[in-house]
């Protein structure tokens, strides 16, 4: 009897440790995978619980400008959004999400299913959104809901693209910021595709 209950109290012990070092995304969702352009790519988390965000990414304190601290909302009517709602999107059929650095940081690594679109370029290409060309610019009744990212919270890039896209006509209500970008998204070790 006793060697039945130490048995229970290793197997509840191992099963604890186990538990513990396990690194999921939520508590029930491990990992999601996405169909791309480029094949299937799962989303999850590094597993090494002593992995550490190094070189650039860890950096806290940039010159500004450049890099100056960005509000948390990018324009009125425009909803802030975190890890778990931008992986929803990247999961739907009719939402988009944008990559709005430069073509250089894109190619450094990039959230998986994430097209770009850099800021300086976003309103010539707003058809990829569901816009149409019209006389007086672009006609957004059939806008997707989009999603766009930068480098973080320090990063002008998205709220500028963000912004070019309401003035061109864009419903803001739409427009999903997700403010953390690339440096939250290692910050918490989800999958980064095209990292060189």
């Amino acid at each position: 009897m006793k060697t039945l209950a130490f048995a229970i109290v290793l197997a509840f012990l191992a099963h604890t440790a186990m538990a513990q070092t396990e690194v999921g995304i939520t508590k029930d969702l491990s990992s999601v995978t996405l169909q791309t352009e480029n094949g299937p790519v799962t989303i999850d988390r590094i597993k090494n619980t002593k992995n550490e965000i190094t070189g650039e990414w860890a950096l806290t304190s940039r010159p500004c400008p450049d890099f100056c601290i960005q509000p948390h909302t990018a324009a009125e009517d425009v909803t802030t959004i975190g890890e778990l709602e931008l992986i929803e999107m990247l999961q739907s059929p009719d939402a988009v999400v944008v990559d709005s650095r430069t073509r250089d940081w894109f190619e450094g690594g990039t959230i998986p299913g994430a097209i770009n679109i850099p800021y300086t370029y976003v309103v010539d290409e707003l058809g990829q959104l569901g816009c149409e060309p019209d006389f007086d610019g672009w006609d957004c009744k059939t806008a997707k809901p989009v999603a766009l990212f930068c480098n973080g919270v320090w990063c002008g890039q998205s709220p500028t693209a963000i912004r070019n896209m309401i003035k061109a006509g864009y419903p803001a209500d739409r427009i999903f910021y997700y403010r953390g970008g690339m440096q939250v998204w290692r910050l918490v070790g989800l999958t980064v595709t095209g990292e060189e």
